[in-house]
């Protein structure tokens, strides 16, 4: 386990852990990303970013809409992942993306049912150790907000959740909303559109986790985009440890995770590590 965990300054690290611990578990709350930080970025060989890519490439829907769809992905995916990109130009290209893809859905007839059978697909997984990383949470009470750009919006994360046993009360979830007719037909998209280069503009000062958290100074935050630690931005907190799962380019991107992250965890290894910092942290 070790050998796939870099500790970007252990002496940095020591002490964010010793002044959490000195403050009580009462004080700390978990934000974290879902694609691909929760679950594992590829499955069987097979590279699986999003439960939305599961409906993409599953024939959930008609073949003009995977077709498009892969279109949308191959043209923006590597402008997501590029870390050399500009944070204007990042925000602009992936809200394009998001507002396309969302329409192109919508336009292609997404129903409920598409969402529950994708989910029920089994072919995104949980990381090893997740069970166990949301029972430490649930045992401590600690609070999880989850926050996704998730293209199939917190309905999906719910439904996942739900099939894994893993919904427990101290998890919240911040993402897309679809608005559904009385068919379950998709009919539009909730503003603001959430995209993994805006998270820090959505307002989770409006949601009901806010008034859970807001006095809960010390935060653990896990990502797999450096652009997740902006999750945070907006919170009044007092020590961060930032975890980042680095799934792909890691000899391109393994000094900027260095950079950004406290911790970073390699080759889509689970959440011992986590969980073992967590008890340290908690316990």
């Amino acid at each position: 386990m070790l050998a796939d965990v870099i500790i970007s300054d252990k002496k940095r690290l020591d002490a964010l852990k010793d002044k959490i611990v000195e403050s009580g578990s009462d004080t700390v709350h978990v934000v974290t990303d879902f694609n691909r930080t929760l679950t594992k970025a590829n499955v069987d060989g097979i590279k699986t970013p999003s439960l939305i890519s599961v409906l993409r490439n599953g024939n959930y829907m008609s073949p003009e809409y995977a077709e498009k769809a892969n279109e949308l992905f191959d043209t923006y995916h590597p402008k997501e992942i590029d870390p050399k990109i500009s944070e204007k130009e990042k925000r602009d290209e992936m809200h394009a993306w998001w507002t396309e893809h969302f329409k192109l859905l919508i336009e292609s007839g997404l129903k409920k049912k598409d969402i529950e059978d994708a989910v029920k697909s089994g072919n995104v997984h949980i990381r090893e150790g997740l069970p166990e990383f949301f029972e430490v949470l649930q045992k401590y009470d600690v609070p999880v907000a989850i926050i996704s750009s998730n293209g199939l919006g917190g309905d999906s994360i719910s439904m996942y959740l739900e099939k894994e046993k893993l919904a427990y009360d101290n998890i919240h979830i911040i993402s897309n909303s679809y608005i559904w007719d009385e068919d379950g037909n998709a009919i539009g998209v909730k503003e603001p559109i959430i995209h993994v280069a805006n998270k820090d503009e959505t307002s989770i000062r409006e949601t009901p986790v806010y008034g859970v958290i807001k006095d809960r100074k010390n935060v653990i935050l896990l990502g797999d985009s450096p652009d997740d630690v902006k999750m945070v931005s907006g919170f009044d907190y007092d020590n961060i440890i930032k975890i980042g799962f680095l799934n792909e380019n890691q000899d391109k991107n393994l000094e900027l995770y260095k950079k950004t992250f406290d911790v970073i965890i390699l080759n889509d290894s689970g959440m011992g590590y986590v969980n073992s910092l967590l008890e340290d942290i908690l316990g």
